[in-house]
């Protein structure tokens, strides 16, 4: 990403977002949710500028499936992408945007991409944007604004106020007006999550988690075995240092 001119944010955003095609940035903003509007209009601006978007998804892809050869070593990843594969499939689309893109990015009009470690990457980042933008659908129909959402999450998981929240670019002030709501809604008293809150918060993830059913009941009785053998990868990208070691960072996201 880096040789394409990119910076690191720029190839977040860019990178996750290519899969939309060379659009807007107001649809980027809309189907990122969660971070601070100017942030991701800016990135994506200014990473795009003269690069179209295929050019991005197919060297993202490229590169974090040799990255993954790399760090499996010897381990074959074929067995485990074909299982997420097949519950890409079965998953439904509707209202899920970056899901559905990304999956048209392979399954629809290119088959499935033909190398395991990209397969497996792909399989595993289009299973993430179906539950994020679940996600997204049952916090917005919870009514809960973005900054709102930052700063439960953060409580939730264990991070201090304001820690998460300002890495996804809100500033304090909208931070303070985050917090006034939550306190409103009887959610956050002080610094911490009132028992309300937690229960608030612990009941958007139940309602994200129902909407993977047909995904669970893609993968049926191997869901523990692939569970555990992307545990156990997981922890090889993590000893590699391409994963966070924080376990708080990747609690939240």
């Amino acid at each position: 990403m880096a040789d394409l001119g990119l910076t690191a944010t720029a190839a977040y955003v860019c990178g996750r977002a290519a899969v939309l095609g060379d659009t807007s940035a107001a649809v980027v903003v809309a189907t990122f949710a969660w971070f601070e509007p100017g942030l991701i209009t800016g990135a994506y601006v200014a990473g795009m500028n003269g690069l179209l978007a295929r050019v991005i998804d197919d060297a993202r892809s490229a590169a974090t499936g040799a990255s993954l050869r790399q760090v499996l070593g010897d381990e074959d990843p074929t067995a485990i992408s074909d299982i997420l594969s097949d519950a890409v499939a079965a998953a439904e689309p509707s209202g899920r945007p970056l899901f559905a893109a990304r999956r048209a990015s392979h399954d629809s009009n290119e088959g499935r991409p033909s190398d395991p470690f990209e397969r497996l990457w792909w399989a595993c980042e289009t299973l993430r944007d179906h539950r994020g933008d679940s996600h997204t659908a049952a916090v917005l129909a919870a009514g809960i604004g973005p900054a709102e959402m930052n700063v439960l999450t953060e409580l939730a998981v264990g991070m201090p106020l304001r820690s998460y929240t300002r890495t996804r670019g809100w500033t304090d002030e909208h931070i303070d007006a985050a917090i006034d709501r939550l306190a409103e809604r009887g959610w956050l008293a002080g610094t911490e999550l009132t028992d309300a809150g937690h229960q608030a918060r612990s009941e958007l993830e139940a309602q994200t988690d129902r909407q993977d059913e047909r995904i669970v009941q893609a993968i049926g009785t191997r869901l523990p075995q692939v569970c555990a053998q992307l545990a156990a990868w997981g922890s090889l990208c993590i000893q590699a240092k391409l994963f966070p070691d924080d376990a708080l960072k990747r609690a939240a996201g």
